[in-house]
Formats: C-alpha cells, sequence, structure tokens
C-alpha cells in the first residue's frame, strides 16, 4: 500500500503485527524484519509473545519502526499491517488495526484444541470478516507454495516475501539479511521462496 510506503520514506513510525502458530516460524520472520529496518537506518524496537507455541498455541511479534521508537508495544488500532500465519490468527488480533491497515493472511487452517474439544465451528469466512475492518486483505496460498517448493519450513519466508511489496525496502536488503538468518544450504532455497512470495499480491 502506497500509505505505509510513504510512512516508511517520511520516517515516521510502522507498526506490524506478527501472528503464527507455534512452528510456524514468526519469531525468525519478525527478526528478519527488524534487522532489514535496521540496515535501512531506522530505529527498531520489537516484542514477542511465545505462549503455548510448542503445543500448537498462538505466537505473535509486535514489530516497530521509524526515526525514533520509544516502545516495542502497539496501541490497540495502531497497527499498520497485520500478518496472519494462519487464518483464524487474523481475526484473533485484528481489533489492533488502522482502519486503513492492511491484513495479509496465510490461505491455511489449523484446528485449535479448542475448537476440537468444545466442538465450535472453525469460521469459513475469514476473509469477508476482516473486510468488516478493512477493504486491504490479502489471502496467500503461503503454505501451498511452500510445499511445492518442497519445504513446508520456508513458509515464512515466503509470507516475508508478500510483505515486504507493502514496505519500502530494497529487495536486496531482504535477500542480505535472509541469507544471513537461514542456513547456509537454504540460501538460495529461502531466495526463490522470497521472490514467490513477492509474486503472490499484485
Amino acid at each position: 500500500m502506497n500509505t505505509i510506503k510513504n510512512r516508511v520514506k517520511q520516517g515516521k513510525t510502522v507498526n506490524l503485527f506478527l501472528s503464527g502458530v507455534g512452528g510456524q516460524g514468526v519469531i525468525i520472520a519478525s527478526n528478519i524484519i527488524t534487522e532489514v529496518a535496521m540496515h535501512a537506518g531506522f530505529d527498531v524496537k520489537k516484542s514477542e509473545v511465545h505462549g503455548m507455541s510448542q503445543r500448537g498455541g498462538s505466537v505473535t511479534s509486535q514489530v516497530r519502526f521509524g526515526k525514533k521508537v520509544f516502545s516495542p508495544l502497539i496501541k490497540k488500532g495502531s497497527v499498520d499491517v497485520l500478518l496472519a500465519f494462519e487464518q483464524l490468527e487474523s481475526i484473533r488480533f485484528i481489533e489492533n488495526l488502522k482502519p486503513e491497515g492492511a491484513v495479509i493472511f496465510n490461505d491455511l487452517q489449523i484446528i485449535p484444541l479448542t475448537v476440537y474439544s468444545m466442538n465450535i465451528k472453525y469460521p469459513n469466512n475469514i476473509e469477508e470478516l476482516c473486510k468488516k475492518i478493512t477493504p486491504h486483505v490479502f489471502s496467500v496460498n503461503a503454505t501451498k507454495a511452500a510445499e511445492d517448493l518442497g519445504n513446508i519450513r520456508i513458509t515464512n519466508t515466503i509470507m516475508l516475501g508478500t510483505l515486504s511489496t507493502f514496505l519500502e525496502f530494497d529487495k536486496e536488503l531482504w535477500e542480505q539479511v535472509i541469507s544471513e538468518r537461514v542456513p547456509s544450504k537454504t540460501i538460495d532455497l529461502n531466495k526463490e521462496a522470497f521472490a514467490i512470495g513477492r509474486s503472490l499480491v499484485t
């Protein structure tokens, strides 16, 4: 979105909220975003909540960058981009989004334990629910793309590729930081995943 890119150009604080399920690489993704913003010359603050991540619980991370950032925590209603690694995670935290903010969610359903144990129906209209809050909703099939590349663990890199199209950072800078963060034998694969992620939103 041009408004978010303009905020980056102007040095205004940009608020990103990442949410997913334990094991999806949310924290690694937020670490990469943090380093990219730092290399670009911004002040950056980050916070994270692991929850019951080892049992498939929700994992979140908040990343803020700008000329000067004083707190790692984002006020409710101030998130510029909500990056959800699973469908339900987008609804769980959408109240944090600005009215003009954007939601990017992975078209993947991971049924929570409470849904099984309490016989609760998983919502099948996630995109519609998100659009009640903002018109800027983008569904990407990142997990399917990762499976096609032969490694589901690179789903988070595909999601980063999609997110990168909303931010005014050089593609080469993203690739540099990703290459420094992933195992050396997977660098080329992660670069390909990042490129695919960039192509999923036009």
